[in-house]
């Protein structure tokens, strides 16, 4: 029996003795190299320190698994589950022990952490959603437009206006608790919605017979006040695409008015068709959420909460107002355009969320979420420039509202609600002021009031979302 002598690097002829005996070819499972085969009998003679060269080829065996490594200990952890023993670890690479040799390799290989798998975006719009959403916004007036040789324009207007911002800043608040319930459960934000929508129908159609003392004009105060309060449930349930189906009359009346007269019946009854249609529908949504069961000890959030998005909304609607008395068809634009603002929304927490995994200092976030805020404000305003300027609305009033509207979205989406509504509301009293009483200057009142309140905006914006928490 004889075998071959086995030289170990660094040293000499004397230092190891192996026999071997004949064997067959090992199994064909890989073993590591620092593996003795079973047959061998090693006879080892003391060592003065660590050989050099088989701890260096034992960390390029295992770089790309040490690498990652941020303590000797999980090297440690590493070998032992490779199955080196001390004897071996003492014989064949000098070490005293398994943290000893740990050590040495964790210092010898460089530090590598790959990048974890990208997540999926939390914030990921549904586009076709998002557009649906404004041109819903924008289809009822699709009635007015039907109904208008049925009613005096000028002398029922202001009615139907007091009706729809008293909806408009009631919806919004009604809207905001609405999602706040449904944080608790879909069966609470519907009672929620049962109980406050026809509330605030109510009072649209009582501030409505306030101005106009009586009439026919309350009726239709009160049946665009049905309608907002209707729709304004649909669209917090997600249930646009119902909408859209009992809108359809609507749109088949108004579609045939450049080719065809349909008459006074068809005029008034093809509007109130969608108006019961809607209400049926919003009906039956609101009794499949009854039919959810009810979450016990729900937390039940303060009215005080939703004050300030009421407040924006009846400050959104007289901006709306002053533009749309001096450029209607920039108000339909305007109305279309609140869906993609709201994709533009959801954007912004995405990108936002990005640059937070992309950025490693406070200031290089601050940098880049600045860059956020302007990219999404370009995007939404840069489709509203040639849309003014076919309309023939004058696109300075038009893009600074639009973006003041925007950007305190933006804000009331992260929870400061009170600022954006205080800034709006500022500006809505000065440019009614201007306009309601004529006073000099009244063209420019409104540009200048937006102007003045998309910059105070933009830097609160920047100032709360330029920070790394609220978007973690």
């Amino acid at each position: 029996m004889s075998g071959p002598i086995s030289l170990e690097p660094g040293g000499s002829e004397q230092d190891t003795l192996a026999l071997r005996l004949a064997e067959p070819r090992p199994a064909p499972r890989r073993r590591p190299r620092w593996a003795l085969d079973d047959t061998t009998l090693t006879i080892r003679l003391p060592r003065r320190g660590p050989d050099e060269d088989a701890v260096s080829e034992l960390a390029a065996e295992l770089a790309d698994r040490i690498g990652p490594a941020v303590h000797p200990y999980e090297v440690a952890a590493l070998l032992e589950s490779e199955g080196l023993s001390a004897a071996l670890i003492n014989e064949r690479y000098g070490h005293p022990n398994l943290f000893s040799l740990a050590s040495a390799l964790y210092e010898r290989v460089p530090r590598t952490f790959p990048e974890p798998a990208p997540a999926a975006d939390p914030w990921r719009p549904d586009t076709v959603r998002c557009l649906l959403r404004g041109v819903l916004f924008a289809l009822p007036g699709l009635a007015y437009l039907l109904t208008a040789p049925l009613w005096n324009a000028a002398g029922h207007a202001p009615a139907l206006i007091v009706a729809g911002l008293v909806s408009w800043a009631w919806g919004q608040a009604l809207g905001h608790r609405a999602h706040l319930r449904m944080a608790t459960g879909r069966h609470e934000a519907g009672r929620t919605l049962l109980l406050g929508a026809p509330v605030g129908a109510v009072l649209a159609t009582g501030a409505a017979a306030l101005v106009s003392g009586g009439g026919r004009v309350v009726l239709a105060a009160a049946a665009q006040s049905l309608y907002l309060a209707a729709a304004g449930v649909l669209l917090v349930l997600a249930r646009e695409r119902l909408l859209l189906a009992a809108l359809s009359p609507l749109i088949a009346g108004a579609a045939v008015l450049p080719w065809w007269e349909p008459g006074r019946l068809l005029r008034a009854g093809l509007p109130l068709l969608a108006l019961a249609a809607t209400l049926a529908v919003t009906g039956w949504v609101l009794w499949r959420t009854r039919s959810v069961p009810a979450v016990t000890g729900g937390h039940r959030p303060k009215v005080l909460w939703s004050l300030p998005y009421g407040l924006f909304g009846l400050a959104a609607g007289v901006l709306v107002l002053i533009e749309g008395r001096e450029e209607p068809y920039a108000v339909i634009v305007l109305t279309v355009s609140m869906g993609p603002a709201e994709w533009l929304l959801y954007r912004y927490r995405g990108l936002s969320v990005g640059a937070l995994r992309a950025t490693a200092t406070p200031a290089a976030f601050l940098l880049r979420s600045a860059g956020i805020l302007a990219l999404c404000l370009l995007l939404y305003l840069a489709p509203l420039l040639p849309a003014a300027l076919l309309t023939g609305a004058a696109p300075a009033a038009l893009l600074l509202l639009a973006a003041t509207l925007w950007t305190a979205l933006l804000l009331q989406a992260f929870g400061a609600a009170w600022p954006s509504a205080a800034l709006c509301l500022t500006a809505a009293t000065v440019a009614g002021a201007f306009s309601l009483f004529h006073l000099p200057g009244a063209g420019l009142a409104l540009p200048l009031c937006c102007g003045a309140a998309a910059l105070c905006l933009a830097a609160g914006a920047l100032v709360l979302l330029g920070r790394p928490a609220p978007h973690g």
